[in-house]
């Protein structure tokens, strides 16, 4: 049974310089604390933070990070206050509990808003302190290994966060080990059977490939004492994730994978590094594209080594790593390697730069949504190296574009990027770039970033800058049409303007609306939202009869008035009135309908409700539209359109390029993402319509247009 003997043995062995009397007193007062709690199994609760502190001294880590893995869950499970860890054990050790009590908070429901901000902030206090996340680690090591206890939905929604954010994280730390141990362990929960198919066919191989190991361990132990150089050869099959990726990716069972076989050898020097890697060719037939020099271009994880596979005997492939003594530290144990003995001075270059991709996303990408996004985009292994014309390296998922590399750069560069020379040559912005590519960005102050480049992009950092600009601009848009539109309102009801937005009334209304100012209020009548007409409405309160009050208003007298632009056969000073139902405007078809009380309806003749307006107390008769009509009338037309951000702005900025005022928005969205749009327009006549329409349709996104 594990004890803290057996952890404080593990310390010495590494440090005999450690604090090893705090690390007993967080023991003893973790003990106490927990005293009265049992884990779900009905174990005494301590042996967990034991087995915490355990894997933490396995990574041979100093006294400080140890203890508050034995203090992590404190605070959060018995009562104990921060402020009582940090009276009892210091600063530096009761902020580490406190990152990490909040980090426990936080499950990685990515629908969640609330649950994606979580895991900035757990970031954040990461990228200040890469302790929190050993020690996070560590705490999920020990639960993973013991989920058999849980009821099987909560196994499954915590293996599935293990798989998806912390093995990736573990391997961007380059911790080896512990990405391996995770997929495994997830893998199994996830995938129960496929899991147990794999480990009983690699067992049932397993004699086989050791002696096939032990073949060619034998072989160059020979090779490398007759050429001088020592070495430790180390051989292993894939893990079973590994081998189930390998079985996904080639399309093939596990019988036809190949190069399930990896052999490592370490040696002293990097000269023989590059010696070993001579003798493997030797000997065997390099397999195309499998050598990757990561000793001169090391891995953003500090990951270096030399990999090569080759046709080994029997034709069988074989995957080998070459790299020294303390290249495989750091492949094995990665950033937590360079906390070995640290009790006082913790500065360290290369741990700076292990966490500085982190902290540049903090800084960059406020959206949380985006930022847990950009992250695990960061965390994926596929990358290409690529230079600046000054010979700086630039690592990059594969795949990544000029953009990509332009806003790796920074984002100005980014955003003004026009066009890209790679290796000297002319490219576009969407080629692909290859490792080693020369890459020199072409900028044009006047550029902008374009919404297109989205189709192609593949960086988080580019993507979040792109839909930054994009979202700015959009508002934009949203903050003028919504002011226009509201403003036209409150004209046409002789509403003072200026009074009026800046009363308190208007300030009531913004947070009816749960709105935080005029300019989001803006925003969403522009996106229609909100109709300006709902705003007006709220400062007149005697709106409530307004139906009324206009049927007792009088109808406009045909001829009588400049804005007449109806003419009716044989007939003069007839009240008249634009049906609207189908709003006519000058160039349509028209019908009038004579309603007792009501005077003249004018309908379009291809309206729907025309057959219905023949009833027994009104008749049709024939009317016209004046030929020197003048002014605009009001019409409604209806647009189908994809859902994506920016589509009602774009049609109201084309809408107002034409001079055609917009005097209402209504907008809604299905679930399919389709977008239906009616939009009241004030048209000169049925030609100036039909020619909106027209250019409407060939939008991109649009997907029907009518009346």
């Amino acid at each position: 049974m594990l004890t803290i003997e057996t952890v404080l043995d593990k310390v010495l062995a590494y440090n005999a310089t450690a604090n090893f009397d705090i690390i007993k007193k967080a023991y003893i007062f973790s003990r106490e604390a927990h005293c009265s709690q049992r884990r779900i199994e009905g174990s005494p609760y301590i042996r967990h933070p034991l087995a915490v502190a355990d894997t933490l001294a396995d990574m041979k880590l100093d006294s400080a990070t140890i203890a508050a893995g034995l203090l992590h869950d404190t605070v959060e499970d018995t009562g104990i206050s921060a402020n009582d860890i940090k009276a009892l054990f210091g600063q530096e050790i009761a902020f580490l509990v406190d990152a990490v009590t909040k980090l426990s908070k936080v499950e990685f429901k990515t629908k969640e808003e609330a649950q994606a901000e979580n895991f900035r902030k757990m970031l954040l206090a990461m990228s200040k302190d890469v302790r929190v996340i050993l020690i996070k680690f560590a705490d999920r090591l020990h639960n993973m290994r013991t989920l058999e206890h849980l009821a099987p939905e909560k196994q499954r929604r915590i293996a599935q966060e293990t798989l998806d954010i912390y093995a990736p994280l573990a391997n961007r730390l380059g911790i080896g080990w512990l990405r391996i141990e995770f997929e495994d362990l997830s893998f199994r929960v996830l995938m129960p059977d496929l899991y147990a198919e794999l480990v009983e066919k690699v067992a049932k191989r397993r004699e086989e490939n050791e002696a096939y190991i032990n073949e060619i361990i034998q072989l160059f132990y020979d090779r490398f004492g007759k050429a001088g150089i020592p070495a430790k050869i180390k051989g292993r099959v894939k893990h079973y994730y590994s081998i189930y990726q390998k079985m996904i990716r080639q399309k093939v069972p596990f019988e036809q994978v190949h190069d399930v076989i990896g052999i490592r050898i370490i040696t002293d020097t990097l000269a023989h590094c590059y010696d070993i890697l001579g003798i493997i060719h030797s000997l065997w037939p390099l397999v195309p594209g499998r050598f990757k020099d990561f000793i001169s271009l090391p891995k953003s994880n500090m990951y270096q080594s030399l990999h090569t596979t080759v046709m080994g005997p029997s034709g069988e492939r074989v995957e080998f790593q070459i790299r020294t003594k303390e290249m495989d530290a750091i492949a094995e144990e990665g950033i937590a390697a360079h906390w070995r003995y640290k009790e006082k001075d913790r500065t360290d270059k290369k741990n700076e730069q292990q966490v500085k991709w982190l902290r540049d996303l903090v800084k960059e990408i406020s959206d949380a949504k985006e930022f847990l996004e950009a992250v695990k985009g960061e965390v994926v292994p596929d990358t290409v190296y690529v230079f600046t014309p000054g010979g700086d390296i630039k690592e990059l998922p594969l795949d990544s574009t000029p953009v990509d590399f332009a806003y790796s750069i920074h984002s100005a560069v980014g955003d003004k990027c026009v066009g890209a020379k790679v290796n000297g040559r002319m490219v576009p912005l969407r080629y692909k770039l290859a490792s080693g590519d020369v890459v020199e960005i072409v900028t044009s102050p006047n550029q902008t970033p374009s919404k297109d480049w989205l189709k192609f992009v593949v960086t988080q950092r580019a993507k979040s800058k792109i839909r930054q600009w994009t979202r700015a601009e959009e508002r934009a848009k949203g903050i003028e049409l919504g002011t226009r539109l509201l403003e036209d309102e409150l004209r046409r009801h002789g509403l003072p303007i200026s009074a009026t937005l800046k009363s308190e009334k208007m300030e009531e209304v913004v947070k009816a609306y749960t709105l935080q100012s005029l300019e989001d209020l803006f925003v969403q009548i522009g996106y229609g939202k909100i109709s300006a007409h709902q705003i007006v409405n709220r400062f007149m309160p005697e709106r409530g009869h307004e139906e009324a009050q206009q049927a007792a208003r009088p109808a406009k007298p045909a001829r009588e008035s400049k804005s007449s632009v109806i003419t009716i056969t044989g007939i003069d000073n007839v009240l008249y009135r634009l049906g609207k139902c189908c709003m006519p405007v000058p160039g349509d078809k028209v019908i009038g309908f004579i309603t007792r009380g009501k005077g003249v309806t004018i309908h379009r003749a291809d309206c729907r409700n025309v057959e219905r307006m023949a009833e027994p107390n009104s008749r049709h008769i024939d009317v016209d539209w004046m030929e020197d009509a003048e002014g605009t009338s009001t019409t409604r037309i209806y647009i189908e359109a994809l859902d994506k951000p920016g589509m009602l702005a774009n049609l109201s900025a084309f809408i107002s390029s034409e001079n055609v005022n917009i005097s209402s928005v209504k907008a809604n969205s299905t679930h399919d993402k389709r977008a239906f749009i009616e939009l009241a327009l004030e048209v000169k006549n049925r030609s100036q319509l039909l020619s909106i329409m027209n250019k409407i349709r060939q939008m991109d996104g649009v997907l029907a247009v009518r009346r």
